[in-house]
């Protein structure tokens, strides 16, 4: 089905395949580099051998998509019959892609708007899903990318990671915070803050934090019209489990999507990560 206005974004919104063809959403992959091999996200590496890898101590990196991928995308979109397009990404203080895609626009056969989100994972996804909405509402360009920043505006999305050494690789997160939990042995909650990744609290034990996160979760959410996803890497029970948890807890939950993420986040967060999104409709 074409759209007079085509919703792209990348793979790190990590939104589910029907959804995404439901809503004839296109996803522009990043690239992971294990070793000296360079591998699309979601098609050539998943996230269970990313995991793999990362357990090994195998060296791996992550790639904005080129200006040119951008481009060929927007090409192909505009000759599927879009008259415009809204083109969502990930934080552009975690990568590129924001500028690659801006890049791209320039050239685009149609009207492309970029918007860097200041998300990732289902919380990027969430936005795209709304402009979506709004399109399939029968909403312009601008309408489309009114709903995607308002969306944005009222998401968060808090998370747990066994450990901070792969965002300190991958200068994700500053040294002193990453020394300052490995000395004391503490495990880090962190929250998305202005695009940015911050430490939010310090908690002993994992089970302590997993505890913490699911409070701060339930208490985002309130009692208003609400849509939440749980992510992990190699953590699926932990994940169920929170998700179970959450579904009793919040009064007037929408949407609950529970899912692995992908490797090019999976690279910096490495085996243990549980996140919560919670995304205020």
């Amino acid at each position: 089905m074409s759209r007079h206005v085509a919703i792209v974004t990348d793979s790190t919104a990590y939104l589910p395949p029907r959804t995404m063809e439901l809503h004839g959403i296109a996803a522009v992959p990043l690239t992971v580099v294990l070793g000296n091999q360079a591998l699309e996200e979601g098609t050539e590496i998943s996230a269970r051998s990313l995991a793999q890898a990362l357990q090994k101590r195998r060296a791996v990196t992550t790639s904005r998509p080129s200006p040119e991928t951008f481009a060929a995308a927007y090409r192909a979109t505009a000759e599927a019959g879009a008259t415009g397009i809204v083109s969502l990404h990930l934080s552009s203080e975690f990568s590129g892609t924001y500028d690659a895609a801006v890049l791209a626009a320039r050239e685009a056969p149609v009207p492309v708007r970029v918007v860097d989100t200041g998300m990732v994972a289902m919380a990027l996804g969430f936005c795209a899903l709304a402009a979506a909405e709004a399109v399939d509402a029968g909403g312009s360009l601008d309408e489309a990318v009114a709903a995607a920043e308002k969306r944005a505006a009222g998401t968060s999305a808090f998370f747990y990671v066994d450990t901070l050494d792969y965002l300190r690789r991958g200068g994700r997160i500053g040294t002193a915070q990453a020394l300052f939990g490995s000395a004391l042995a503490v495990k880090p909650l962190l929250q998305l803050e202005g695009g940015r990744i911050e430490l939010k609290e310090k908690v002993r034990t994992a089970s302590k934090a997993i505890a913490r996160l699911e409070e701060i979760a339930a208490e985002r959410a309130g009692t208003g019209p609400v849509d939440i996803a749980v992510h992990h890497l190699a953590a699926p029970e932990r994940a169920s489990a929170l998700a179970e948890r959450l579904r009793e807890r919040v009064p007037n939950l929408g949407e609950l999507h529970v899912s692995e993420v992908g490797a090019v986040i999976g690279a910096h967060t490495g085996p243990g990560l549980l996140a919560a999104v919670v995304s205020h409709r």
